[in-house]
């Protein structure tokens, strides 16, 4: 009996025992799909976020008030506030066109290689909780914080362009030229580089914070508007000399300072990645002034404000391409290049084919972007210091065909664009000022105003 009744007990355990076992499997299951979950799930690092906020508002000091009082000091006295009211407003433009469809156009996410298609027109679909990658398997930042970033790029772009046209252009034309050129310039080029469904960037080609889409973009668009407008009147008998090395100097300070939110917040996270591109920003810009400041001395026996403010900018530009993949060592040679390059472009070709890009964009801007795109190429080598390649094949060769298509692709592009919209802006509005307007200056005759009360 009393077998019985211990048996009949341990069978009714172990029938408790097995009854739960439903319960212990969903409880496990359930643990480990949330121990999935969690391990899927995307990281935003609030230091990410705290530096591309901060390296967002570095770029929009570029624009103004950095590349304003650049180009306002490299003017006439007569024309300065027209150089600052046409920066200023561009930036306004760009920014407003860039939520309404500017982002669309550039990231939405659409498969074709010339354009991300409306599919975040008027930022549809964005909200505070949506994410936008980085270079990093599952970490993420707020899409928001990348979409102002991305801003800034496509504000400072067009603004460089006025250097080409400064002192004799309708301000109605710059604002048009502007909108077009963003559209059917800017927007395409910064898809086909930086996109995953981007032509150049399928290509391989290497552009780390905006060579092509941004300097040599630019540059060509200037090149082709000094063309098209013609000189200015007096060219080349004038004296058109800067106005204010003074203001030149603290405006190519302000962008060398601006320019590290430029370069190393590219790189969209605080790691390693933004350190070297911090550090080849400050080297290959310093190799860069004392390159040109050498030439001067070489040519002329003296260098000067001017050229060392030049030589600081094209410093700048070169490295934009290279500065995540190219080592401190190759950013000097780089640099230092480039600055030689540029001055010669600027002193002699210029001046042997005679058109008057007023504060010499495509001279810098255009050729130090292209220098900086192809010698990004070279310099990527692990042998020189750099990351590697990552075009198909893996070799220097490679790379340097991908950078080079990569750069004659937007030299077309930007050309072709901005030849077209000049003219719809000649049709529509006009391109240059009367003469007497261009005489008196554009503060008074289009904006009424005078920077300076003599």
């Amino acid at each position: 009996m009393k077998n019985a009744v211990k048996f009949s007990g341990l069978t009714a355990l172990g029938a408790s025992l097995f009854a739960g076992l439903p319960a212990w499997a969903q409880e496990a299951a359930a643990t480990t799909a949330e121990a999935a979950t969690e391990a899927a799930a995307p990281i935003v690092d609030k230091g990410d976020v705290a530096w591309m906020m901060t390296a967002t508002l570095l770029v929009l000091f570029m624009i103004v008030p950095g590349l304003a009082l650049f180009y306002g000091g490299l003017v006439r006295t007569k024309n300065m506030l027209s150089v600052l009211m046409q920066t200023t407003v561009i930036a306004a433009i760009a920014m407003v066109i860039w939520v309404v469809y500017g982002y669309s156009m550039s990231f939405g996410g659409g498969t074709s290689p010339y354009w991300g298609g409306f599919g975040k027109v008027f930022l549809a679909g964005v909200t505070p909780d949506s994410l936008a990658a980085t270079f990093s398997d599952g970490i993420m930042i707020p899409e928001y914080v990348f979409i102002a970033f991305q801003m800034t790029f496509a504000a400072i772009t067009p603004a460089l362009i006025i250097g080409g046209f400064a002192e004799r252009i309708k301000f109605s034309a710059v604002i048009l030229f502007v909108i077009l050129w963003l559209t059917f310039s800017y927007f395409p080029i910064a898809h086909m580089v930086w996109d995953a469904a981007g032509l150049i960037y399928n290509h391989g080609a290497i552009d780390f914070a905006g060579g092509t889409v941004v300097h040599i973009n630019a540059g060509v668009a200037a090149l082709v508007a000094a063309l098209v407008i013609g000189p200015r009147v007096g060219y080349g008998k004038d004296n058109m000399a800067p106005h204010s090395m003074t203001l030149t100097m603290v405006g190519a300070s302000m962008l060398w300072v601006g320019w590290f939110g430029f370069n190393a917040g590219s790189n969209l996270e605080a790691t390693a990645g933004a350190t070297l591109a911090m550090i080849n920003t400050f080297v290959a810009t310093a190799a860069a002034i004392l390159g040109w400041s050498l030439m001067e001395v070489m040519t002329r026996g003296k260098a000067s404000m001017l050229g060392a403010a030049s030589g600081m900018v094209a410093g700048l530009v070169a490295i934009t391409p290279a500065c995540g993949t190219t080592g401190p060592v190759a950013a000097i040679v780089l640099g230092f290049l480039a600055a030689i390059a540029c001055f010669f472009f600027v002193t002699t070709i210029k001046h042997k084919l005679g058109y008057d890009d007023s504060l010499d964009v495509f001279g810098v801007h255009g050729v130090g972007g292209i220098i900086g795109a192809i010698g990004t190429g070279i310099f990527a080598a692990p042998s020189l210091g750099g990351t590697g390649f990552i075009a198909e094949g893996g070799t220097m060769g490679a790379q340097v065909y991908a950078q080079i298509l990569g750069v004659v692709i937007t030299i077309v592009w930007s050309a072709i664009v901005s030849l077209i919209a000049l003219y719809i802006c000649k049709a529509v509005t006009g391109l240059r000022v009367k003469e007497e307007e261009e005489r008196e200056g554009l503060d008074l005759t289009s904006h009424g105003e005078r920077a300076y009360n003599l």
